[in-house]
C-alpha cells in the first residue's frame, strides 16, 4: 500500500474551504470560465474538468481511523475525482446562479443595474440566469449545458433540484418586475459609465454579504451532513452487482412489456420479433444459427387466426420448419401472456432432445422447462410464483398432466397446447389417449389455444371440426426432393403427370463380380457409393437384423480408401463407444464404423444411439442402415435416402410412412437437392404404383376400438374428475370428440348413446363405478355416477383397465407375505404386464438363474406358484401335467432380468447372460420404471396399500437410473445417461450444483468425447433443474410462513364468546 501510495500522482484542483463573497465570486467568474468548459477524451464517453497542473503529491500511507472529523481532516485540496470536490464545485456554481437571480430581483426593485460592463459576464447573466427563473421547466437544459451534474449521484442531484426549486419560489414574487426589466438591462449596462457601474457593484457586494450569511451557514451544515452520510456509506458493505446484467434485464423486461401490450391491443405492429423481445431473435442466431424465417413461417405467424388466438392445424412436408413456428408461439404465451404451455411429442428421445434445446432459452428468458416422460414428472405440477413453465411431455404423460390440472382447478393456467405429429391421433391406443387429452382441454378450458402440426394429414376437415381449428398448409421444402424407383438396373423418376406415375431416368452403371451379385442383388453398394463419403446417406431396412446385415455387407465390399476418410474422428467414436459401455463394443459396429457406416435401431442402448447420432450429424459417419423408427424420431437428414424394400417388418408400406422416410432427404443449408430411391421387385410393382399415387391415409378415432385404454379409461376419468357425471353430460362430451365427429362413419349398428350406456354398465359391474338414481320428474329417473376407490386408483395411476383387477389382486396377495430380504418381490409387482405377455423365456437360462436363487428369493417364486421342478421340466422338454399360469411364469422371468440388472448395473453383462438384445433390456427397464411410478400412484389412493408407498418411491428411483447412488444426481439432468454420468463424476463433477456452475469450455477439455453443443446443453439443463428445485423450496417456505386462510379472527372469537 505504501509503495503504491508513493507512486500515486494526480492532477488536482486547488480550492479554499472558506467561501468567497458573492462579489468576489462574480468577479472571478470570467477567470473561472475555462474550468467550466468540458473536453471529451478520446475513446471515452465521459466529460472531464480541465484542471491546473500542480506538483505531484506524495500520498501518505492509509491509517485506520474511525473518527468522523479525522476521516476528512482539514484538507483544503481535493483530487479532481473526489466526490466532495464535485459537490463543492457544483454547490458553488448553483449558488452563483441563485445569487444572480436574487440580484436580478433586487435590481428590479431598486431600478439599478448590478453587472459589470464586461460582455462575458453580462451575457452570462442574460443567458444563464434569467432563462431558468423565467421558465423553470428548462432547468435540465441549463444543467446539461453547464455540465455541473455529470458525475454527481442521483441523491445529490435531487438535493440540488430542491435548492433550485426554493430559488424559484423566492424569485416568483418578482417575476413580473424581472420580465419588465429584462429588456432594459442591456440598455442600462451600455448607457451608464464604468465608474458608476463599479460603485453600484460595490454597493451590491456589501448588501449581498448580509443576505448570504444565513445561506452560507446552511451550506456549511450541508457539507457536514454530506460528510456524515459518506462516512456511513464508507462503513457499509457495498453490494456487488453487474450493471451490464442489470441493464440487460431492464431492457428485456421493457421489451416483454411492450410485446404484451401489443398482443393485448391486437395491433398490426408485432414488435421487434413477432411480439417477442429482440433478444429472442438473437438467441435463435446464437443457439440454432437461424437468422431469417422462411416466407411461409412469416405468413403463418401473421395469420389473423393466430393473432386472434384461434386453434390452428398446419401441415407441411418433413423438414419444412414446422417446429420453429410452434416455438415462437410458445414463447409468446410464456413471455407475453404469462401462461404455462404444454408441448406433446410422440417419443421419449424427442422429448429429451427438445428439452436440451430449449433449456438454454429458458435460462436466458426466465421460464422453466419441465420433463414429463417415462417416470419423470410431478403430479400436479408445481405452481410457480412468478416464472411460467413449459411442460414437454410424451402422449401418456401429457394426458396425466392435463388430468391433474383439471382436478386441482388449474386447467385455466394452461394457455397453449402444441401437438407434434398430430396424425398419430389415428394410431392405436396412443391415438386414443391423445384424443382424450385434447377433448378434455376443449371441454374444460375455453381460453386454452391448441396448435397441431403434421407432415402427413389427409382428412383435415374432421380434425378441424374436432379441434374447432383453422387450417394452414404449404408445399414448401427448403431443399427440392426428387423421388425415384429402382426396378432391376433401371431407375425411374416419380412423375404424377405420367400415365403410370413414373418416367425412365437412367440405367445404373455398375460392374459387379459374380460374388457381389449374389451378396448385393439390389445394387445397394452402387447406389451408396455414388453419395458417400462426401455426402450422407440413409438406408431404411424392414427389420433390425436386416439393418446389421446390410451394414456389414456394404463394408465388406467398400474400398480401403474409405478407411482414411476422417480416420481420427472415427477412431474417437469407437473409443467413446467403449468408454460409455464399460469397455464393451458391438462386434458389428467395430467392423463398420472404420468405414463410416453404422446401424441404427431399437437394439442399441440410449447412450449408443445418442453418440452415433452425434457422429452422423458432424459427418464422422456418412451412412446409417436403420429401421422406420428413425423417420419418426430425431431429425437426421441425408443427401440420399434409400428404401431397401417397400415393407416395414412383414407389412406393406403405408403412404404416411413412405412420406416420412423420404422426407429425410435433403439437408437445409447444406444440400441443393435431396433424393429418395425405393428399391422394389416386379411382384410389388402394382402396389408401389398405388403407393406413390394415392392420397395419405385418413385419421380415424380409436377411442372405441381401444376400449380398455380408450373409452373405458375416458369414462372413468370424466366421472372421477367430475367433468361429466350423468348419462346426458357424458353423451354431450362424447359428441365433441373425434369419435363423435366421425360417428356416422365408425358406427354402423349402434348409436353413440347406446355405446355409452353399454360401457357405463360394464364399468359399474366391474366395481369401478357406482350408479345413483336422481328423480328428474315423476315419470323420468336420471342416473348419475360416482367413482369407487378402485376406480379412482386405476385412473390416477393410469393403469390399463385390462390389468387393474390383476394388479389389485397381486398387491393384496403380496401383503400376506411380502419378502423384503431382497428386491425381487417388489420388482415382480412392478414388472409391466403387457411386456410379460409378449415374452418368450429361454428355459435353459431360466433354469440356470432359478438354481442360483437364495432361499428368500426361492420363497418369492414359491409364493407366486412357480417351482424349480416346473422350470426344470420345461428346460428338458418334458411333459407337464400341473397347470401353471403362463403370464406369471413369464413375468417372473422378466423380473429375474431386472433384478440382475439392478445388482450388476451393466446392461452388456445382463444382455449376454440372458441372451437378449441390450436395447430390449433397456426398454424393459424404462417400462418397469414407468409402471412402478403408476403402481405408486395406484397405491396412494388405497389406504390398505400404505406399506407399498415408501417402498415404491425408492424402487422407482432405482429403476429410473439403475446406477450407483452417487451417479443419480447427475443423471437427473436431461441428456446425461450412465456413461456420461461416470465421465462427469470421475472429472470431479459430483452434483447438480457442480454441473450448473460448470464452464462448457472447461467441460470439453476435462471430459473425453464431449462436443461443445452437448456441453452447453448439459450446463443449461443443470441450471434449469437447479432453478426449478430452488423455486420449489422457496414456494414451500412461503407456504409455511403464509397465515392460513381460515385463521380465526379476533371478531370471530369475541362473537363466539358472546
Amino acid at each position: 500500500m505504501d509503495e503504491g501510495g508513493s507512486r500515486l500522482r494526480r492532477r488536482v484542483s486547488v480550492r479554499k474551504r472558506d467561501r468567497p463573497s458573492p462579489g468576489s465570486g462574480l468577479a472571478a467568474g470570467s477567470a473561472a470560465e475555462p474550468r467550466q468548459e468540458r473536453e471529451e477524451e478520446p475513446g471515452a464517453g465521459s466529460r472531464r474538468r480541465r484542471t491546473a497542473e500542480v506538483q505531484p503529491l506524495e500520498v501518505p500511507p492509509a491509517q485506520n481511523n474511525d473518527s468522523e472529523e479525522d476521516m476528512f481532516g482539514d484538507y483544503d485540496n481535493f483530487a479532481e475525482n473526489s466526490f466532495l470536490a464535485q459537490v463543492d464545485d457544483v454547490e458553488q456554481q448553483y449558488m452563483q446562479v441563485s445569487e444572480r437571480g436574487k440580484r436580478a430581483a433586487g435590481l428590479s426593485t431598486e431600478g439599478l443595474p448590478w453587472e459589470s460592463g464586461a460582455t462575458a459576464v453580462g451575457s452570462f447573466a442574460e443567458s444563464e440566469t434569467d432563462e431558468p427563473v423565467r421558465n423553470p421547466s428548462k432547468r435540465e437544459d441549463v444543467s446539461a449545458e453547464l455540465g455541473i451534474l455529470d458525475d454527481v449521484p442521483s441523491s445529490q442531484v435531487l438535493y440540488f433540484e430542491n435548492v433550485q426549486n426554493s430559488a424559484d419560489d423566492l424569485g416568483s414574487q418578482c417575476t413580473e418586475e424581472r420580465d419588465w426589466n429584462a429588456s432594459s438591462l442591456k440598455t442600462l449596462n451600455e448607457e451608464l459609465p464604468p465608474n458608476s457601474i463599479e460603485q453600484h457593484q460595490q454597493t451590491g457586494d456589501s448588501s449581498s454579504k448580509v443576505r448570504s450569511g444565513s445561506e452560507e451557514n446552511r451550506r456549511k451544515s450541508l457539507k457536514e451532513h454530506l460528510k456524515s452520510v459518506m462516512t456511513g456509506n464508507a462503513r457499509a458493505q457495498t453490494p456487488v452487482f453487474s450493471k451490464t446484467k442489470q441493464l440487460k434485464e431492464t431492457l428485456l423486461s421493457e421489451e416483454i412489456s411492450v410485446a404484451k401490450k401489443t398482443i393485448e391491443s391486437s395491433s398490426d405492429d408485432l414488435g421487434p420479433f413477432y411480439s417477442l423481445p429482440g433478444k429472442v431473435r438473437d438467441l435463435y442466431v446464437q443457439f440454432k444459427g437461424i437468422e431469417k424465417l422462411y416466407e411461409w413461417q412469416h405468413t403463418c405467424l401473421t395469420l389473423n387466426s393466430v393473432q386472434e388466438r384461434k386453434n390452428l392445424i398446419y401441415s407441411l412436408p418433413t423438414s419444412g420448419g414446422k417446429t420453429l413456428v410452434a416455438e415462437i408461439l410458445m414463447l409468446q404465451e410464456l413471455l407475453c401472456r404469462r401462461r404455462d404451455v404444454l408441448m406433446i411429442l410422440p417419443y421419449v428421445a424427442i422429448v429429451q432432445e427438445k428439452i436440451s434445446g430449449l433449456s438454454s432459452f429458458g435460462i436466458e428468458l426466465g421460464f422453466f422447462v419441465e420433463e414429463y416422460a417415462g417416470s419423470k414428472g410431478k403430479f400436479p405440477p408445481i405452481k410457480r410464483r412468478e416464472k411460467k413453465s413449459l411442460y414437454i411431455a410424451t402422449i401418456e404423460k401429457g394426458h396425466s398432466l392435463v388430468n391433474s390440472l383439471i382436478e386441482t382447478g388449474r386447467i385455466g393456467s394452461l394457455g397453449l397446447v402444441v401437438v407434434d405429429e398430430l396424425h398419430m391421433i389415428g394410431e392405436g391406443s396412443r391415438g386414443a389417449i391423445l384424443e382424450m387429452t385434447l377433448a378434455k382441454i376443449l371441454y374444460t378450458s375455453k381460453t386454452t389455444q391448441i396448435i397441431g402440426m403434421s407432415a402427413t394429414l389427409n382428412n383435415v376437415e374432421d380434425l378441424q371440426e374436432f379441434l374447432q381449428a383453422e387450417y394452414y398448409t404449404s408445399q414448401f421444402r427448403p431443399v427440392e426432393l426428387k423421388e425415384y424407383l429402382k426396378i432391376n438396373d433401371a431407375i425411374y423418376e416419380v412423375d404424377g403427370r405420367a400415365e403410370n406415375g413414373m418416367t425412365f431416368s437412367r440405367l445404373l452403371n455398375c460392374q459387379y463380380s459374380d460374388t457381389l451379385k449374389k451378396m448385393d442383388p439390389d445394387h445397394l453398394l452402387a447406389l451408396v457409393t455414388e453419395v458417400v463419403p462426401n455426402y450422407s446417406c440413409l438406408v431404411f431396412c424392414p427389420t433390425k437384423k436386416n439393418c446389421e446385415n446390410v451394414a456389414e455387407m456394404i463394408c465388406k465390399f467398400l474400398s480401403k480408401e474409405y478407411l482414411k476418410h476422417r480416420e481420427k474422428e472415427k477412431y474417437e467414436v469407437i473409443k467413446n463407444l467403449k468408454s460409455i459401455s464399460g469397455g464393451n463394443l458391438c462386434p458389428v459396429l467395430k467392423r463398420t464404423i472404420p468405414f463410416g457406416v453404422a446401424y441404427h435401431h431399437s437394439g442399441l442402448t440410449s447412450d449408443e444411439r445418442r453418440l452415433l447420432e452425434e457422429a452422423y450429424s458432424t459427418g464422422a459417419l456418412c451412412l446409417f442402415t436403420c429401421t422406420s423408427t428413425l423417420a419418426a424420431g430425431v431429425n437426421l437428414p441425408a443427401r440420399r435416402v434409400i428404401l431397401r424394400a417397400p415393407y416395414v417388418a412383414k407389412e406393406f408400406l403405408k403412404r404416411s410412412q413412405y412420406k416420412q422416410m423420404i422426407g429425410r432427404a435433403g439437408r437445409a443449408g447444406i444440400d441443393s437437392v435431396g433424393e429418395s430411391i425405393l428399391i422394389l421387385q416386379e411382384k410389388d410393382r402394382q402396389q408401389v404404383s398405388e403407393l406413390i399415387s394415392r392420397p395419405l391415409e385418413n385419421c380415424y378415432s380409436h377411442l372405441v376400438q381401444e376400449f380398455t385404454k380408450g373409452i373405458q379409461t375416458l369414462f372413468l376419468s370424466l366421472i372421477g374428475l367430475k367433468i361429466a357425471t350423468s348419462l346426458d353430460d357424458i353423451c354431450h362430451f362424447m359428441g365433441g370428440t373425434l369419435f363423435g365427429v366421425q360417428q356416422k362413419i365408425l358406427l354402423k349398428e349402434k348409436s353413440l348413446r347406446e355405446i355409452t350406456v353399454e360401457w357405463l354398465r360394464y364399468l359399474t359391474e366391474k366395481g369401478l363405478l357406482q350408479k345413483d338414481a336422481v328423480d328428474k320428474s315423476k315419470e323420468e329417473i336420471e342416473y348419475s355416477f360416482h367413482i369407487t376407490k378402485l376406480g379412482r386408483a386405476s385412473f390416477k395411476g393410469t393403469i390399463d383397465l385390462a390389468y387393474c383387477d390383476i394388479l389389485y389382486r397381486d398387491l393384496k396377495k403380496g401383503l400376506e407375505g411380502l419378502v423384503l430380504e431382497s428386491l425381487l418381490h417388489l420388482i415382480y409387482l412392478t414388472t409391466p404386464y403387457d411386456m410379460a405377455s409378449q415374452c418368450v423365456p429361454d428355459w435353459m437360462i431360466y433354469f440356470r438363474q432359478f438354481s442360483q436363487l437364495s432361499p428368500a428369493e426361492q420363497n418369492v417364486a414359491a409364493l407366486l406358484g412357480v417351482s424349480e421342478n416346473f422350470i426344470g421340466k420345461k428346460a428338458s422338454g418334458q411333459a407337464i401335467k400341473k397347470k401353471v399360469d403362463k403370464d406369471i411364469v413369464n413375468r417372473l422371468y422378466l423380473s429375474f432380468v431386472l433384478y440382475t440388472l439392478l445388482k450388476e448395473t451393466n446392461i452388456w453383462s445382463v444382455s449376454e447372460k440372458f441372451n437378449m438384445p441390450r436395447g430390449y433390456i433397456q426398454s424393459l427397464l424404462t417400462g418397469a420404471a414407468s409402471f412402478s411410478s403408476c403402481v405408486l400412484h395406484f397405491c396412494e389412493e388405497l389406504e390398505e396399500f400404505w406399506v407399498y408407498r415408501a417402498l415404491l418411491v425408492e424402487l422407482t428411483k432405482k429403476l429410473t437410473y439403475c446406477v450407483k447412488a452417487e451417479l443419480i444426481p447427475l443423471m437427473e439432468v436431461t441428456g446425461v445417461l450412465e456413461g456420461r454420468a461416470k465421465q462427469l463424476y470421475n472429472a470431479g463433477y459430483k452434483s447438480l450444483t457442480h454441473l450448473a456452475n460448470a464452464n462448457p469450455e472447461v467441460l470439453i477439455r476435462t471430459v473425453d468425447h464431449l462436443s461443445r453443443r452437448q456441453a452447453k446443453q448439459i450446463v443449461s439443463s443443470a441450471k434449469m433443474l437447479l432453478q426449478e428445485k430452488a423455486e420449489a423450496l422457496q414456494e414451500e417456505v412461503e407456504e409455511l410462513l403464509r397465515p392460513p386462510s381460515d385463521f380465526p379472527s379476533v371478531e370471530a372469537s369475541s362473537t363466539e364468546k358472546a
